[in-house]
């Protein structure tokens, strides 16, 4: 599919009431400082427009709101509406501390250095602005936490760019960006950024996800209708103030279980999933006892990330059972506080808060956080960039039952660790193994997205 195949987007003109309705509790932020920046953002970027043609404000106002929904506090905003001043226009960072003070200036500077530099070949240019991100991660998080705003809108609106642009900003984003959202907990933005990079990398199979989820979507509701009403009903009576939301996967994570796992669209048994927030982790444990008792649970993939979190502090209730028509369906039970989290990720760990927030104040839930930044000192470029990519994905390999549950394994494992994972007396019973229904040896080296069956 080409360019002018895909349709155009609706691109959303937001406005100074946008971002102000996006703050979850006004009270809590200097909406007239959020007021000044906008007019002063506004003034300077007067006459510049996007590739869309729509003026360049909007795009500063769309970060801006973004941010808002992350909570993030007014300096963040502030920074946001002015990211791009100091880049684009003839405003200089002196001017900007001394209008909006220190902190915006540190975010605002930080943010212009991370791409503002030319350098000698294109990897050695995205190399070196990685460095960058990492090091302005160890002085304010809040300033990737920009660039990640920046890049959904950016997403948002790539159709406008040439399509050879397109792939590339897409295939960056799948790279680097929706792995930075996922270990920071990000799911809203994660989702986003792959879903998006999809649509211009695969358009041919994108759409077709489209259409197949967009046709199933009055039998998907009214399927879902008869597990959320039950588990409603059970949960009032036992006393569980609830909240029960229905959702569709995501169009990159069913398409990824299609390629990884060799299957049609037909053919993926777990489509939906619902989540269940309540209001104390007592209440998870009860709420997951009475799903059982509603319909079966497939055994192995009940998953307790409240009691063994998720290396980016993730906490939820996994199971998945099987539902009327022998459908699989996926519930996600957490706490208020842990849907949160599992929202915002590590923006949720300074909702509000005026002040830098430090690298030191974020390490004991993000310790790979700290790592990482000590790497970076004696690399050059494109070592580090490296470094970079493989601690986002954690050295780490995935790979599948012949049930299809998924088994994460350092980097480097064989069918043998596989088989210990799985039981250590299936590993002392161990002769064989078979990779995606191909013998191979014991110490094969798995790789992602194989089916693996000890023998």
């Amino acid at each position: 599919m080409s360019h002018a195949a895909l349709p155009p987007p609706e691109e959303q003109l937001y406005e100074l009431a946008d971002v102000l309705g996006a703050l979850h509790d006004p009270e809590n932020y200097d909406t007239d400082l959020i007021s000044r920046a906008y007019e002063f953002a506004r003034d300077h970027h007067e006459g510049q427009v996007r590739n869309s043609g729509t003026p360049y404000i909007h795009h500063c106002l769309a970060v801006a709101v973004l941010l808002g929904q992350l909570r993030l506090d007014t300096t963040t905003i502030v920074a946001g509406l002015l990211h791009d001043v100091v880049e684009d226009t003839d405003v200089t960072l002196e001017h900007v501390r001394g209008l909006f003070g220190e902190h915006v200036a540190e975010i605002v500077d930080g943010v212009s250095k991370i791409g503002g530099y030319q350098f000698q070949s294109a990897q050695q240019h995205h190399a070196e602005n990685w460095r960058k991100m990492l090091l302005a991660i160890a002085k304010d998080l809040r300033v990737v936490l920009i660039k990640l705003a920046d890049r959904v809108h950016n997403m948002r609106t790539l159709y406008f760019l040439r399509p050879d642009k397109q792939k590339r900003i897409s295939r960056e984003t799948l790279e680097i960006y929706a792995p930075l959202a996922h270990r920071f907990g990000i799911a809203t933005i994660k989702w986003e950024l792959e879903d998006l990079a999809l649509k211009y990398l695969e358009p041919e199979k994108y759409q077709a996800l489209v259409d197949k989820i967009a046709m199933k979507k009055d039998e998907r509701e009214g399927f879902l209708t008869q597990l959320s009403d039950p588990l409603a009903e059970q949960l009032k009576a036992e006393g569980v103030d609830a909240e029960i939301h229905a959702r569709a996967k995501h169009f990159y994570s069913i398409h990824n279980k299609m390629e990884t796992r060799n299957k049609r669209f037909e053919d993926i048994y777990d489509l939906m999933a619902i989540r269940v927030v309540v209001n104390t982790a007592r209440e998870c444990y009860q709420t997951l006892g009475l799903i059982h008792s509603l319909w079966k649970p497939v055994p192995e993939r009940v998953k307790d990330y409240i009691a063994a979190p998720k290396s980016n502090h993730y906490r939820s209730l996994h199971t998945t059972v099987i539902g009327p028509d022998q459908v699989w369906v996926e519930f996600q039970i957490r706490t208020h506080d842990m849907h949160q989290e599992a929202e915002f990720g590590i923006a949720a760990h300074w909702a509000y808060k005026e002040g830098k927030t430090q690298l030191t104040d974020l390490v004991g839930s993000f310790p790979w956080l700290g790592e990482l930044v000590k790497e970076q000192a004696d690399q050059d470029s494109e070592e580090f960039f490296d470094i970079l990519k493989s601690d986002l994905f954690q050295q780490e390999v995935f790979v599948f039952t012949p049930q299809g549950d998924i088994r994460r394994l350092p980097r480097g494992s064989t069918p043998v660790d596989f088989a210990y994972a799985i039981h250590t007396e299936v590993g002392h019973r161990t002769i064989g193994a078979r990779v995606n229904d191909r013998l191979v040896p014991l110490e094969y080296e798995l790789r992602n997205g194989e089916t693996v069956e000890m023998l």
